[in-house]
């Protein structure tokens, strides 16, 4: 889908921008929020200073936190209609706002179907889920919450007043030493018929023997399986001397009939909440390939049955799914209504990834219920998109309404959102700020903090001026849009280079960056461009 070029007048808003990592505002946090016709709001909401200071380019990490006392009062309500995929917000409103999301399912979901000479169904393509797939340059906190950064570029091969601008939210690495508080997880192993086919059961039951090695003698282990029916397999047991007898369960696991994802939820559930440690990180792990086909197959329906050890008990689910054929919508709807998150793994190597170096941010919290939300100017903004997060949107009102779902998020995550932005001519002075909001994992009290851009920080060339890490971001976000965009390869960002030229700018970007990741990205691009001849 091609941008509009509709202009666009009014009241200056906020635009959330949801991240796991952010780099801080300089000074103390400012809680400006909203915006009136008559100009930026004067105060910010109680209990917080204005420190960041406008105009003044990327923002610089944030030491302090503050906490909000909810909404201000007169705060204006925004219209939400037309926020839906691919177009931009409607007059007046400027505001962007939903809840962080650090799934990376679909990226890892893309590559294996990539990998298998085909494309990857549009309607699993999640740009933002590409994007969090990279490694960023963010500013760490030096407590826990976020950092908060903004920055960006000009758009290539756009008019000069297109430019592609970066909102990244950070949180701090896990302790060294591993002094990260004990987890009980239990682990919901889906062993239908469909996982019988070579990297499902097999990659799963590799991916927990590797975990059970890694895990600390004070974490806990639970089992359960499900196919028509679940079954425990081991009900919550201390690793310490048991690990031999962990090993000896996983083993025994073997592919039998249908798949009913809902009883094995409720099941696992059940364990966690039995198996419950004070002080502890108490986890769901669903480990599929989602393909849900007896009992109840609706996501809302099936954690409605859980709804109390998700509330009451703060059980969140990690998703872990598997399989050329994967249920991918069913999978992101479970983790995301189930106060979790998803990943995708296709070999070993990434299960040692997830389970193994990943392994604290994947059952540690550094917040709950976390938003993002942006204000652009409308002296410097004409028009602006969201790239992604379709899934996650969050009414603006319900910004500082902590009742309302946010996303969850553990140490050492990044989350970058990237928009486009049409600029006013000779627009000046600042023309973002992003605030993210969370709730404390133990004392469940609300925080913020908020970074701003200026205009001057965004008019450099992407290619070649612009930081390695934020090129890398959007060569991740060009082909993302690339793949939604069905046969004809156009994006809906503006200067979308054609695939030739994404995939040498993705290798220069590898060897640049001696990353890894980047260079697979570039083989992804390549695999994509011959597949579509």
């Amino acid at each position: 889908m091609k941008l509009h070029t509709t202009t666009y007048r009014g009241v200056v808003g906020l635009l959330l921008a949801g991240g796991l990592l952010l780099a801080g505002c300089s000074g103390d946090v400012s809680q400006d929020t909203k915006r009136t016709a008559d100009g930026p709001a004067g105060a910010g909401a109680p209990g917080m200073d204005s420190g960041s200071t406008a105009g003044s380019g990327a923002a610089g990490p944030a030491d302090g936190v503050e906490q909000g006392e909810g909404r201000q009062e007169g705060e204006q309500k925004q219209d939400d209609r037309g926020r839906s995929a691919g177009q931009f917000a409607p007059e007046p409103d400027y505001l962007s706002t939903f809840a962080l999301d650090v799934d990376t399912a679909s990226y890892g979901y893309a590559l294996r179907t990539l990998g298998e000479g085909r494309l990857p169904d549009p309607g699993t393509v999640r740009p933002e889920e590409f994007v969090n797939s990279f490694r960023q340059d963010y500013e760490r906190p030096q407590g826990d919450g976020f950092s908060v950064t903004v920055d960006g570029a000009a758009a290539p091969g756009a008019d000069d007043d297109w430019s592609l601008l970066r909102v990244g939210l950070a949180t701090r690495q896990a302790d060294h030493g591993g002094e990260r508080p004990p987890a009980a997880l239990t682990f919901v192993i889906d062993t239908s018929g469909s996982m019988a086919e070579a990297g499902r059961l097999d990659l799963v039951k590799e991916s927990l023997g590797i975990l059970t090695d890694e895990l600390r003698g004070d974490d806990s282990i639970a089992l359960v399986t499900f196919s028509a029916e679940a079954e425990t397999q081991l009900p919550m047991t201390r690793v310490g001397d048991s690990r031999s007898r962990i090993h000896d369960v996983i083993e025994e696991l073997e592919p039998s009939d249908s798949t009913n994802v809902g009883a094995g939820v409720e099941t696992g559930y059940g364990e966690a909440v039995d198996g419950r440690r004070s002080g502890a990180t108490n986890r769901v792990v669903l480990l599929s390939d989602a393909l849900a086909n007896t009992g109840e197959t609706e996501a809302d329906a099936i954690l409605e049955r859980v709804a109390d050890a998700r509330t009451e008990h703060g059980i969140t689910l990690f998703g872990v799914g598997v399989g050329s054929d994967y249920g991918d919508a069913l999978m992101e709807r479970l983790a995301d209504k189930g106060d979790g998150h998803t990943t995708y793994v296709s070999d070993t190597e990434q299960a040692r990834k997830v389970f193994v170096d990943q392994l604290p941010m994947n059952v540690e919290l550094r917040a709950r219920d976390a938003k993002a939300q942006v204000a652009f100017d409308s002296d410097a903004v004409e028009q602006f998109r969201l790239i992604g997060y379709e899934n996650r949107a969050v009414a603006d009102e319900d910004f500082r309404d902590d009742r309302v779902d946010g996303g969850e998020v553990g140490p050492g995550h990044t989350v970058t959102a990237l928009y486009a932005v049409r600029l006013r001519p000779g627009a000046s002075g600042e023309v973002a700020r992003a605030t993210v909001r969370w709730l404390d994992p133990e004392t469940r009290a609300p925080r913020e903090r908020s970074g701003s851009v200026g205009a001057g920080a965004v008019g450099s060339r992407l290619w070649g001026d612009a930081k390695p890490r934020l090129q890398v971001t959007a060569v991740a976000a060009y082909f993302a849009e690339a793949l939604r965009g069905g046969s004809t390869g156009d994006g809906s960002l503006p200067g979308a280079p054609g695939l030739g030229e994404l995939e040498e700018r993705a290798r220069a970007l590898a060897d640049s960056t001696e990353d890894g990741s980047v260079e697979e990205l570039a083989d992804a691009i390549d695999q994509a461009s011959r597949v579509r001849g």
